[in-house]
């Protein structure tokens, strides 16, 4: 695509650095605020250079028809279900961020007023209607391994979720969430975040070994306290039995 304005051009197999838009990334996939670098000229300033990847578009297309589905979705739970919530933050609304195709699924952002979640959504011909709900799955990207969960709704179908922010009270306005959604999907795919992303799974995993030994500590010296317990108090079939006992050696002298 070319500026008609200055004449300059985007290329998507550059992208925009200034913009911390990431190479690859389709013309029909930059931010709707995203302006020409040179002159601040907005998209729709921009014309057709060339055309090499005319499949890329139609991909992109098909991407955008699900995301519109998914976005319509929400925004019909947003209305019937959740608008009355305590918990929301009314200051934001749904919309979906930097969604574009990744090794053929669509990929992006979902803002809503009660949680941030990354959103994968199915290939061209992949049937994922019969997802069952709330199963996980771990999916890899150059940063790390991330859990989605899968789900299904009556418009989009089945999609997976991986949650970024499971409550959105922090977020002041729509623009401060959109811009983190956007900062994700950089983020996600630089390979040099996995160190972390594998730092923090470390951390929990020592977590969870340290919380199960210390369930198994307590639970055996529960176990260690009963047992001496009941050798302190004799059994009813004990005192029988030393009874019993007495009486018998009495009779024997």
């Amino acid at each position: 695509m070319e500026c008609k304005i200055c004449w300059t051009p985007y290329d998507p197999a550059s992208g925009d650095e200034f913009r911390q838009v990431l190479p690859g990334t389709p013309f029909t996939a930059l931010p709707e605020d995203w302006h020409c670098p040179n002159c601040d000229a907005p998209k729709a300033q921009f014309i057709v250079q060339s055309d090499p990847g005319a499949p890329a578009l139609l991909e992109q297309n098909r991407v955008d028809a699900q995301v519109s589905a998914l976005v319509a979705d929400f925004r019909e739970i947003w209305h019937s279900k959740m608008r009355d919530v305590p918990l929301v933050n009314k200051a934001l609304s749904i919309e979906a961020v930097g969604f574009r195709s990744h090794e053929g699924r669509g990929l992006g952002v979902l803002v809503s007023p009660w949680f941030m979640n990354l959103i994968q959504l199915p290939a061209a011909g992949e049937d994922w209607s019969g997802l069952i709900p709330g199963v996980k799955e771990d999916l890899e990207f150059p940063s790390g391994l991330y859990e989605f969960i899968h789900n299904r709704r009556e418009m989009v179908g089945g999609y997976k979720a991986c949650s970024l922010y499971p409550t959105m009270g922090d977020f002041q306005t729509q623009m401060q969430a959109v811009d983190l959604a956007r900062a994700v999907m950089i983020e996600l795919f630089k390979a040099e975040n996995r160190a972390e992303t594998d730092r923090a799974a470390e951390i929990r995993a020592s977590r969870t070994a340290e919380l199960a030994a210390l369930e198994a500590a307590e639970a055996e010296k529960a176990e260690t306290a009963a047992r001496a317990e009941a050798m302190a108090q004799p059994t009813r079939r004990r005192l029988i039995s030393a009874g019993l006992a007495g009486e018998d050696e009495g009779a024997a002298e």
